[in-house]
């Protein structure tokens, strides 16, 4: 997938272009993306429009949601939709400030857009002037398109970046999955040297360099650990680590049938699963043996 930083092409073969933010790239964005794949004719092309900071950042700073993926996260998932163009553009107040009418000239004489795939509810341009009737009249004078996909629900209610938010920070990870689809929220990043308690405890564990997303609620999960293309059952701890004073909020993993050691390379997990909550415990062998009884949920016998 190519990958653009300005609103702008050198290849003037005609494009069908989804627009959106697409934080997740959950199931309703998936359908956009598959209807945008369906319009594509003989030598067009297929691209994504979105932004790499969210909108917020710049019209409401200090409103902003914690996103559920990296911008590298999200431009591997659009790559894996089939996307051929992605412009990742800064939103910032050459476009906050675009009317309607300038957006959509700048898609047909910049990017040479012959349609346009957007959200049934999708409203741009300056203090979101236009939505799709706007578009549509606009596009269809010249002879291009615009599709308004509607919403995809799940138990009669809408799929939404928000909605799927939510069910994360409350640890519900198996309801945030099913609304994500494909491989569906995961934690990513390298792993740090740690404080070395894990080793101490007989649970050595990788400690992931913490994200700039958003995390499930602090606790114990049961996961699915991904390194070097293989997986692996997995404990995982999210939070400030009450029994030790607490303090930064930290994400380890402790991997099953692993021996390595694998600073600096990069650990993924997936399928958490909450457990139980972080406590202090009043002893540290108590907590020894809680870890022990929480290896039942990746099929460890208990041993406590």
């Amino acid at each position: 997938m190519n990958v653009s930083h300005e609103l702008t092409r050198q290849s003037t073969r005609p494009l069908v272009l989804a627009i959106g933010f697409f934080d997740g790239f959950h199931r309703g964005h998936r359908e956009i993306a598959r209807r945008t794949q369906r319009l594509r004719r003989p030598g067009w092309r297929s691209g994504l429009l979105t932004f790499a900071n969210h909108p917020a950042t710049h019209l409401r700073p200090g409103s902003e949601p914690d996103l559920l993926c990296t911008p590298q996260e999200r431009l591997e998932l659009f790559g894996r939709a089939g996307f051929e163009e992605c412009f990742f553009v800064q939103f910032d107040e050459r476009i906050a400030t675009l009317s309607p009418h300038a957006f959509l000239t700048l898609l047909r004489e910049r990017l040479h857009v012959a349609a346009v795939v957007v959200g049934s509810t999708f409203r741009f341009g300056h203090k979101r002037a236009g939505d799709v009737a706007v578009m549509t009249e606009f596009l269809e004078a010249q002879g291009a398109s615009a599709i308004a996909v509607p919403p995809v629900c799940d138990g009669g209610e809408r799929i939404s970046s928000t909605r799927i938010r939510a069910l994360v920070r409350g640890g519900e990870l198996v309801a945030a999955d099913e609304l994500l689809g494909g491989t569906g929220y995961e934690l990513r990043g390298p792993v740090e040297l740690g404080a070395g308690r894990g080793h101490a405890l007989g649970f050595p564990t990788a400690n992931l360099r913490v994200p700039e997303k958003l995390l499930p609620k602090d606790g114990v999960y049961a996961a699915t650990a991904r390194y070097d293309g293989r997986d692996y059952a997995a404990l995982v701890s999210i939070g400030s680590n009450p029994q030790f004073g607490g303090g930064t909020r930290t994400v380890e993993a402790w991997l099953r049938d692993f021996e390595q050691t694998i600073y600096g390379r990069e650990l993924a997990v997936r399928d958490l699963r909450y457990l139980r909550e972080q406590r202090l415990f009043p002893e540290v062998s108590e907590l020894v043996k809680q870890m022990q009884r929480d290896l039942q949920a990746i099929g460890y016998p208990s041993y406590g």
